[in-house]
């Protein structure tokens, strides 16, 4: 298997107002995901960490999200050919995190 891909996501949230965030948007990630078709389960074994299985065209991806005082820190776990698009995955990643991390629109 491939080394983990690690993006930081850099943020001035502060760990709480991250985590509401996180919470708040993982239920569309799903339509952030290239091909129409994919799934997102996740769980939170701790307070700082959500565990994520991306789910498309036959392919599971499993992630973790640490979120920090003031970064993200995503491990992407890919393996066979998908390792060989790390770099085009982690800026997707990277930028669509940024996004959501800025935009606040639940917050009212």
């Amino acid at each position: 298997m491939a080394q983990p891909t690690i993006i930081d996501i850099p943020h001035a949230l502060g760990r709480e107002e991250a985590k509401r965030r996180m919470a708040a948007r993982v239920g569309k990630l799903a339509s952030h995901i290239p091909g129409g078709a994919a799934t997102v389960t996740h769980s939170w074994p701790s307070a700082d960490r959500m565990l994520l299985t991306v789910s498309t065209m036959g392919i599971e991806v499993p992630c973790t999200i640490d979120a920090e005082d003031t970064r993200l820190r995503v491990t992407v776990h890919l393996s066979g050919m998908l390792s060989l698009m790390a770099g085009p995955i982690a800026a997707v990643i990277r930028s669509q995190g940024e996004r959501l991390m800025v935009e606040d629109k639940s917050a009212a």
